[in-house]
Formats: structure tokens, C-alpha cells, sequence
């Protein structure tokens, strides 16, 4: 997610860093950044030139502080609440001149973040889809402390420069896609795990009957098994409706680490 967020907003003309956890996985994200621009020429969606151009605005870094300056931070981390708050708290010393510090999370409540902050009306939701350079929409999640005109910019970043459609999600976990979606989701593992269909039936009724581009399942791998649980737990700690409670049957692929696409193996083998 992170690298997708780089690259379109370097394609729309801004200067990005990227900060990751370690040298190596910051080479890592400016590589997948080069793999996307380049499958963008090849597709004719863009021309060398552009993409050349585009990577030139990306730099990676392992280092935090050299976001120093910057005049906006979108948060692309685990989906763990204190890891967040852990590095929002670092954003907000590190760039006290920043327009707004946005989240991607896909299920935790803005707020909860924003507390960590001494600047909490600067710190909304911006909840991008993966992939990000394909994938239109972005949910804009507004706090209860955020100021109109900091929510009023970032909606402009959004939709202006960035391109992309956006809606207003309301600040409770999930907000709409994945309040919708997980329990959907989730429903679909039960489903196979009690046995009573098989994933590529599950997959393809939903594909041929639903007009899905992706079934329940397939969409789980891509999500990443492990992001899909976090979300799971996030939901029912926020809900406590059973249908967010996550199935056995997800717990222990995740602890064999069969997490999906990223993985090579999840619901499906990708080897």
C-alpha cells in the first residue's frame, strides 16, 4: 500500500518519501514502485518519459527524520493501534508545519490516533484501496477533532491532485467499505471451512452470480490473511457482533503463515 500511495502521488507531480523500517525494505518499495511504472509503459497508460520522471520524485529511506519538512505524512503501517498511535506520536514532533497527518487504515478509528497527537484536529482518515494506482476511490475519515479546513485540504490533495474519488466514511472501525466487506469476507471462510463448498465454487458464484470481479476468497489472499485478521479482531473489539469474529480456519493459516498472494500460499497456491 505504501508504495502504490508513492507512486501515484508521484505520477501526480508531488516529491515522496518513503520511510521504511529498514534500508532493505526501502530498497524493496522503490523497486515495486519501478515494477508498477513499468508495467504502466508497457501497457501504454504511460511513457517512459513520465514514468522516468515519476520515479525521480520517489526517495526511500529507513530513517524517519528525513521526512523533516515535509508538508503532509500519510500512514501506511500494520494494522496495530499502538504501533499507530507509536508513530503518530512521532509525526506530530517531527513535523509540526504539516498541513495534515493522514491514516490509511482500513478499521482504526481515527480518533484513537489523533489522541496521540498534540494537533489532533490535523489528523484524518485517507483510506486508500490497493492497488492504489488503478483503484479510484479513497475513504476520507473525519474525526470528531479535525478542522474543516484541514479535512477541506487533504479531500483537495485527494480529488485534485491526486485524481482519485473520494467519500466520507464516518469515524467507527471499518468506516463503510470494510464494515461492509469483512463480515462478507469472513462469511465466505466459514463457508469453507464447515466444508459445504469448495473455494474455487465459493469464488466463481460469487464471480458469475454477483458480477464480483474477485470472489471472497481470492479476495482474502490479495487483502493479505494476516491484514484481514487484524481487521477481524479490530471490528469485534469495536462491534462485538459475531460476525466479525474471525474463524478458526483464518487464525491458523495465519500462524502457518500462509498469509495469501504475498506469501505465495493462502486460500490458494501462488507458486
Amino acid at each position: 500500500m505504501g508504495s502504490g500511495i508513492a507512486e501515484v502521488c508521484a505520477r501526480s507531480g508531488v516529491d515522496v518519501t518513503v520511510v521504511e523500517a529498514s534500508d532493505e525494505r526501502a530498497q524493496a518499495a522503490r523497486a515495486a514502485v519501478e515494477r508498477s511504472l513499468g508495467r504502466g509503459v508497457r501497457a501504454s497508460k504511460l511513457s517512459e518519459a513520465d514514468a522516468a520522471a515519476a520515479l525521480e520524485r520517489v526517495a526511500v529511506t529507513a530513517a524517519i527524520e528525513d521526512l523533516a519538512g515535509a508538508d503532509a505524512a500519510i500512514e501506511a503501517v500494520i494494522e496495530d493501534v499502538s504501533v499507530k498511535r507509536e508513530l503518530f506520536a512521532r509525526l506530530d514532533e517531527l513535523l509540526p508545519d504539516a498541513r495534515f497527518l493522514a491514516s490509511n487504515t482500513s478499521s482504526v478509528p481515527i480518533m484513537q490516533l489523533a489522541a496521540a497527537t498534540s494537533r489532533p484536529e490535523r489528523v484524518l482518515g485517507m483510506h486508500f484501496f490497493n492497488p492504489v494506482p488503478v483503484l479510484p476511490l479513497v475513504e476520507l475519515v473525519r474525526s470528531a477533532a479535525v478542522a474543516d479546513d484541514v479535512f477541506a485540504d487533504a479531500r483537495a490533495f485527494a480529488e485534485t491532485t491526486l485524481g482519485k474519488q473520494c467519500i466520507v466514511a464516518p469515524d467507527r472501525g471499518g468506516f463503510i467499505v470494510n464494515a461492509l466487506l469483512t463480515p462478507y469476507l469472513l462469511a465466505a471462510i466459514r463457508m469453507y471451512e464447515a466444508g459445504l463448498a469448495s473455494a474455487e465454487d465459493i469464488d466463481q458464484g460469487m464471480v458469475l452470480g454477483c458480477a464480483h470481479p474477485m470472489g471472497p476468497l481470492r479476495l482474502s489472499d490479495l487483502i493479505g490473511l494476516d491484514t484481514l485478521l487484524l481487521i477481524a479482531d479490530s471490528l469485534y473489539d469495536e462491534f462485538r457482533d459475531a460476525a466479525n469474529v474471525a474463524p478458526p480456519l483464518l487464525r491458523r493459516l495465519v500462524e502457518a503463515g500462509r498469509l495469501g498472494r504475498k506469501s505465495g500460499r493462502g486460500f490458494y497456491d501462488y507458486d
